[in-house]
């Protein structure tokens, strides 16, 4: 099983994306880097599931220190990590984030044949 890092951003259409890449693997573990409202919003029924909570007014340093903040000492080895929901901000304070925690990445998306590295 493999860790999954995941951003739920506010955009159109990409939430079922995220949820589809979710109920579709058996992750160890699931950590979703989202606002207040995809907290609120945003409704899994995974046990294993983590939100952390970032202010999309943050710089990308401060967003990457919080991300960091949360992450380290809980990924080890390879994370599974898909970005197609979010914003360019929060990619780079995520992606930032594992490289700091020493966290290999693996690019994740939900296809036509179910969850594949990309």
């Amino acid at each position: 099983m493999t860790i999954l890092v995941a951003c739920v951003g506010t955009g159109k259409g990409t939430w079922l994306h995220v949820a589809k890449l979710i109920r579709e693997s058996d992750w160890e573990q699931i950590y979703l880097i989202t606002n207040q409202f995809g907290k609120e919003n945003f409704k899994i029924e995974k046990p294993n599931t983590t939100y952390i909570l970032v202010n999309e007014t943050q710089h990308i340093p401060e967003m990457t220190e919080l991300i960091k903040k949360e992450l380290d000492g809980k990924i080890f080895g390879d994370a599974a990590v898909n970005l197609v929901s979010g914003e360019g901000k929060e990619h780079m304070a995520v992606l930032a984030a594992l490289l700091k925690v020493g966290a290999g990445i693996r690019l994740v998306a939900v296809t036509t044949d179910g969850v594949k590295e990309i």
